[in-house]
């Protein structure tokens, strides 16, 4: 009953650790983009889409491949998501006996001594569902990634001299720009839904792994989501963009 009492324990404190650091993320990206790694991404893709659009004739092979390649990396993670959903599908109906006591002999015995918490069938289904219910979100987010590459790669080839009015050229280039961080934001949850799935497969072995990985994987995604060096590059550009719209129109 023990044992049973930390899975009750350790692996929702450990699922809390994940997601009370994924919100803090979201808070900082809203409210200081400059100072996260996403954010930067972000704003620095703003300003490859507005330089790749001023002469499609001359840029838009390099758009379209790029766009290809992000499309390629969004679809490799789609196919082996997929891929490890029909094999944990295929173990769980196949009734896998990692930890249960179905068994018999010195080998069972031996693979019941790696796994301390919970150990009964209902469990073990519990865990491998997790684990399908982890790949296939990470599926859908990378085929909408997919989605948005696929609509980027054309608007991106939209000329700025089709349209009639002006104001109309920055527009565009925001919706453009817009399409292409969102298909950039539906491959990074497609990433952190792999992330997220590492802790899954140590719970196989208890809830104390867990724990511990989740602990472990909040380190480490802090030193790569968080940066350090460039926390000014998004006010430096904001004055260099005003004092060109000054010299520009004093001219």
């Amino acid at each position: 009953m023990e044992k049973q009492l930390l899975d009750w324990l350790l692996v929702p404190s450990g699922v809390s650790v994940m997601v009370a650091y994924h919100i803090w993320l979201l808070l900082r990206v809203l409210k200081h983009p400059n100072k996260t790694v996403i954010g930067l991404n972000a704003i620095n893709r703003r300003f490859w889409v507005r330089s790749m659009m001023e002469d499609v004739s001359k840029n838009g092979v390099l758009a379209v491949q790029t766009l290809r390649n992000n499309i390629m990396a969004s679809t490799l993670l789609a196919s082996t998501a997929i891929m490890l959903s029909s094999l944990i599908a295929v173990l769980m109906t196949g009734g896998s006996s990692i930890g249960g006591g179905g068994g018999g002999g010195g080998g069972g015995r031996g693979s019941d001594s790696l796994v301390y918490g919970a150990k009964s069938q209902l469990a073990i289904s519990l865990k491998f569902f997790c684990i399908l219910v982890c790949f296939l979100v990470a599926f859908l987010f990378n085929v909408q990634s997919i989605r948005y590459y696929s609509h980027a790669s054309i608007l991106i080839n939209v000329p700025y001299k089709v349209s009639v009015l002006p104001e109309h050229h920055h527009m565009t280039a925001d919706y453009v720009a817009t399409t292409v961080n969102r298909g950039s934001y539906f491959w990074s949850l497609g990433l952190r839904a792999f992330y997220f799935s590492f802790p899954l497969f140590m719970w196989i072995f208890g809830p104390i792994p867990v724990f511990l990985s989740c602990v472990l994987l909040v380190f480490m995604l802090y030193f790569l989501d968080v940066t350090f060096e460039f926390r000014c590059l998004g006010s430096a550009v904001g004055q260099r963009d005003a004092k060109d719209e000054e010299q520009g129109s004093g001219n």
